[in-house]
């Protein structure tokens, strides 16, 4: 029986799912270093797997951090994906709820995704900034799809502009707020709902 038991804690995983345990181990280092201080060897002795084994899913310390940010990425564009119909107003609010859950639950790789931008790798930075253009772009389709500020929205050479910006200011406040503040979540979100809301709608 014991024997058993054992076998099963020791249940090989599969490929995807060895993927994501190394990930989430490379976001937690990522998060807590800079990038020039993490070392891949770090990464294969948490994970309890041999270089070998990590340099097979990824080539180089590049490819790996690049795929930390990625990960993260398509996490945040899923749960802010835009649905058609409903007013801006309110996918607002509910699509900072769902972000702001991810970042208090996904915390290692929410500060992993914007170190990324200090990373003195150039191509690491390019998937950064991919990422946030993604984002941008994104905000800007669900607000020009809505009737009260579609036209605004369109009409704004600067929209662009100042969608970025919100995006920088709601960064700042979401690591502000993991640093224990003591905001609650909902006083987050009204705070970074209000600041775009203020933004466009002037």
């Amino acid at each position: 029986m014991a024997a058993n038991q054992g076998e099963r804690t020791r249940r090989r995983l599969s490929t995807q799912e060895r993927r994501e345990q190394l990930l989430a181990v490379g976001a937690r280092l990522f998060s807590e270093s800079p990038y020039d201080d993490v070392w891949i060897e770090q990464v294969a002795e948490i994970a309890g797997v041999s270089r070998g084994l990590l340099y097979h899913y990824f080539p180089t310390k590049r490819d790996f951090f690049a795929a930390v940010v990625e990960r993260e990425s398509e996490r945040m564009l899923r749960m802010t994906e835009a649905v058609p119909g409903v007013p801006a107003r309110e996918q607002l609010a509910a699509g900072l709820d769902t972000y702001l859950e991810y970042v208090h639950a996904h915390a290692h790789g929410f500060r992993a995704f914007h170190r990324a931008d200090a990373a003195g790798d150039q191509a690491v930075r390019k998937v950064y900034q991919r990422a946030l253009a993604a984002q941008e772009r994104q905000i800007l389709a669900a607000l020009a799809a809505d009737p009260e500020f579609g036209a605004a929205v369109r009409d704004r050479p600067d929209a662009a502009l100042a969608v970025r910006g919100w995006l920088a200011f709601t960064t700042a406040v979401c690591l502000e707020w993991l640093r224990g503040p003591g905001l609650s979540r909902e006083q987050v979100r009204d705070l970074c709902a209000r600041a775009l809301l203020g933004v466009i709608a002037s």
